[in-house]
């Protein structure tokens, strides 16, 4: 992204993203290692003059959809998958104010004890006051994921972009992990990601997105310092935008 100047982003973080490395073998739901490297990333971007909000995914703790599928009804799995996502706010907000990052968590769904109520114009009044910004509960409503929840948020805050940290560098036409030829893109288009099913986030993140011009920066949250870097226009990742009609979506 050599030349572009994103001063305000939104980061989306998976709740995975906590895990570490080891959680397959029975780690923690919520590394307090893995999350201290995760705020020093995000304070390192604030230090370098960018304004952040951060909204991180429950999948740690808890899934919706897949509790859905065995048995719990949607909406209940859902609002259970919410109240994931705060914990997971409050552990990256602890994280942030230990290494002296001001910050304040946002819920959806109110819960005054913890954190404030999600209101849009205090939220901007944080972030101009230099404060991280941690918005959690999704959307408030079942049947809407995360994604959904941030692209909504950026746009809300009138976002230059949605950054999105994973475990890949970018987006692939294959799931590099399953496919060795798989190509990574340098750019690809919003219509490109919907058509080929491309697996960046929900279709109606995209689609939010799209419709709001927010360009989404995909990159590897788990590379140190790589969050800085992409936003330097020196890291690897892949950025989602509107194309002209001239330009195809390249790869490397």
């Amino acid at each position: 992204m050599p030349g572009r100047r994103f001063t305000r982003i939104l980061l989306k973080l998976s709740g995975e993203v906590l895990m570490g490395d080891d959680a397959a073998g029975g780690g923690l739901a919520i590394d307090p290692a893995v999350t201290a490297r995760v705020a020093g990333e995000i304070k390192d971007a604030r230090e370098a003059g960018h304004e952040l909000c951060v909204v991180v995914g429950g999948g740690n703790i808890f899934r919706g959809l897949s509790a859905a599928a065995k048995g719990i009804e949607r909406a209940t799995a859902d609002y259970m998958g919410m109240l994931a996502t705060v914990m997971n706010a409050l552990a990256v907000q602890n994280a942030l104010e230990q290494i002296g990052v001001e910050t304040r968590v946002q819920s959806a769904i109110p819960m005054a004890s913890v954190c404030e109520p999600f209101i849009r114009r205090r939220a901007e009044r944080h972030l101009e006051k230099g404060r991280v910004v941690i918005f959690a509960a999704g959307v408030g409503s079942p049947f809407f994921t995360t994604d959904s929840g941030a692209a909504l948020r950026a746009a809300e805050m009138k976002c230059d972009a949605l950054f999105k940290g994973t475990s890949v560098d970018g987006v692939y036409d294959a799931d590099p992990k399953k496919v060795s030829g798989a190509r990574r893109y340098e750019t690809v288009s919003y219509s490109r990601v919907l058509s080929d099913d491309l697996k960046v986030m929900d279709a109606s993140a995209i689609a939010l997105c799209r419709d709001n011009d927010i360009p989404i920066v995909v990159f590897n949250i788990r590379d140190h310092g790589n969050l800085a870097a992409v936003l330097r226009g020196e890291g690897v990742s892949t950025i989602v935008q509107t194309l002209m009609k001239d330009t195809t979506d390249a790869g490397l």
